[in-house]
């Protein structure tokens, strides 16, 4: 992608970043999607649930694109702007959005929901999950794995070592079985990324806020010139992103 540095630093810095809406990064970035198809799979048990629970859902972009809803279906999230996006695209198909903080308890009751999902959630309560699923319920869902983007995470903070054991699928689904949940299926990928601007970078890491935390153009612009500099010496900066895809059930 043509352009200067500050170009490019203020066009990723001007860029909307509400929702979860990506397509921002067309021609400037690129991610290998996972082998499973979460929104197909996603789909497909939401045809046959009778009630189901999103939790986290964002923007409700990923739930949306489903073409059915069990007659009781509700999304949780917490931040204002996408709890204003994703009631938008939910309200008109039937979904109830709640506007609820990421910490337990989630403001439902006991064994309200025979399918509960996630795309990506930040915090996972399995004791809530366990909890609002009646017997035989289905927890399904994508989550980030270990180290995902570390190598543009670091690139800002240097090493990482202790977060990098963070969201191992062994632990989640040990938390899981600790909270009563029998696993029916685990599946990993890691990811490559490839960036091909600054102002990709900039886009990311404002909208993605938890990569680093804090960041503004202004605290870190030598290192997104350094970064700049990089890209264009030796082509796209390549990063790896991890994901694992979980089932587990209510026995």
């Amino acid at each position: 992608m043509a352009g200067g540095f500050d170009e490019l630093v203020a066009e990723g810095a001007a860029a909307d970043v509400s929702g979860w809406d990506f397509s921002w990064l067309e021609g400037r970035a690129t991610e290998e999607r996972p082998p499973w198809g979460y929104s197909g799979q996603l789909a497909d048990r939401l045809a046959t649930a009778t009630a189901s629970l999103d939790v986290q859902t964002g923007g409700g972009e990923v739930l949306a694109s489903a073409t059915r809803f069990p007659p009781t279906a509700v999304a949780t999230e917490s931040w204002p702007p996408n709890i204003a996006h994703a009631a938008k695209l939910l309200h008109p198909r039937g979904v109830v959005v709640v506007a609820d903080p990421d910490d337990p308890p989630l403001p439902f009751a006991d064994g309200a929901f025979d399918l509960v999902t996630s795309r990506h959630p930040a915090t996972i309560w399995w004791e809530e999950i366990a909890r609002v699923l009646r017997t035989g319920g289905t927890y399904f869902a994508q989550h980030v794995g270990p180290a995902s983007v570390f190598e543009l995470i670091e690139f800002f903070l240097g090493p990482q070592p202790e977060a990098r054991r963070g969201r191992h699928p062994d632990d989640e689904t040990a938390a899981a079985r600790a909270a009563g949940l029998e696993i029916v299926d685990l599946r990993q990928a890691r990811l490559r990324i490839e960036i091909h601007d600054v102002a990709a970078v900039v886009y990311l890491l404002r909208k993605v806020i938890w990569w680093v935390p804090g960041f503004t153009v202004e605290k870190y612009r030598d290192r997104l010139h350094d970064l700049h500099r990089l890209i264009q010496a030796e082509g796209p900066f390549i990063a790896h992103s991890t994901r694992h895809l979980i089932e587990a059930r209510k026995p």
